[in-house]
C-alpha cells in the first residue's frame, strides 16, 4: 500500500492511477510466481525423464571403436538376414525409398551422459519388421556397423515405436562422427546400441553378444534398470 500511497502523489494528469499501479504491480509478482513454479514444475518433468545415475548434457559426446569409414553411397548395401522369412538386401536408394518419419526422444549413454529431445528422422524399425517378416522365435536382433563393431539388441526393444534407422539428426543428414549415413536408434537403451554407420541387421533366435557385450556389458542395457553390466 505505500508503494499505491507514492503513486498517487507522484500521479499527475494523464498519469496512471494508483488502482492501475496496483494491478500491474499485482500482475508482475503474478508473472513471476508463475515463471518460478513453471521453472519448478520443468525441473521436476526433466528430472523424472532422467533414467537412474544419469547427468543431463547439452550435446552427444562422440565415441568411436576405431578410425570413421568412408563410404561410397554408389556401393552401399544394407543386408536384412537371419532368421526371416524375406532376406534383403538394399541399396541407398532402396533404403530412401522406405517411408520416413520423425522422432523426438532422450538418448542416454551408459557412461553416465544423456541429452534432451534429439530430433531424428529415418526409417521405422517396424516398417523393416514388415518387410522381412521375422520367424516368431526371433529373440535379438544384432546390428552391424560398417568398421565392424557390433551390438545385440533385444528383439522387443527394436520392434518397439520409436526406433528408428536414422538418416537426420536435427533436420541434417548424419555427420561422420554421428554415423552418416545410416545409424540405428533405439531409444528405450544405452547409446551403446544404437550402432553408428549400420549396414547389417541379423535377426536371431539365441543370444549371441556383440562388441561391448562380450567385454562384461549387459545383453540388453535398458537405462531405467541400469542394465550397465552383466
Amino acid at each position: 500500500m505505500a508503494l499505491c500511497a507514492a503513486a498517487e502523489a507522484k500521479s499527475g494528469a494523464g498519469a496512471a492511477g494508483p488502482d492501475q499501479l496496483c494491478l500491474s504491480l499485482a500482475q508482475l509478482v503474478g508473472a513471476m510466481v508463475g515463471a518460478r513454479c513453471f521453472l519448478r514444475y520443468r525441473a521436476s518433468v526433466l528430472e523424472e525423464r532422467l533414467p537412474p545415475r544419469q547427468t543431463w548434457v547439452p550435446r552427444p559426446i562422440v565415441y568411436d571403436v576405431g578410425p570413421v569409414p568412408k563410404v561410397d553411397l554408389s556401393n552401399f548395401r544394407l543386408e536384412l538376414f537371419g532368421e526371416v522369412e524375406n532376406p534383403l538386401e538394399l541399396s541407398w536408394e532402396g533404403v530412401l525409398a522406405l517411408p520416413q518419419v520423425a522422432v523426438t526422444c532422450d538418448f542416454h549413454c551408459v557412461t553416465g551422459w544423456s541429452v534432451k529431445d534429439l530430433a531424428w528422422e529415418g526409417v521405422p524399425a517396424r516398417t523393416i519388421v514388415e518387410l522381412v517378416r521375422p520367424k516368431t522365435e526371433v529373440a535379438w536382433v544384432m546390428a552391424h556397423g560398417r568398421e565392424g563393431y557390433t551390438a545385440n539388441v533385444p528383439y522387443e526393444h527394436f520392434s518397439r515405436e520409436g526406433g528408428l534407422l536414422a538418416l537426420r539428426l536435427c533436420g541434417e543428414p548424419l555427420t561422420p562422427e554421428n554415423g552418416y549415413p545410416l545409424r540405428l536408434v533405439i531409444p528405450s537403451l544405452y547409446a551403446w546400441k544404437s550402432v553408428k554407420y549400420l549396414v547389417g541387421l541379423e535377426f536371431l533366435v539365441g543370444l549371441r553378444r556383440g562388441y561391448w557385450e562380450t567385454r562384461g556389458y549387459h545383453s540388453a542395457g535398458d537405462p531405467w534398470r541400469e542394465e550397465r553390466f552383466a
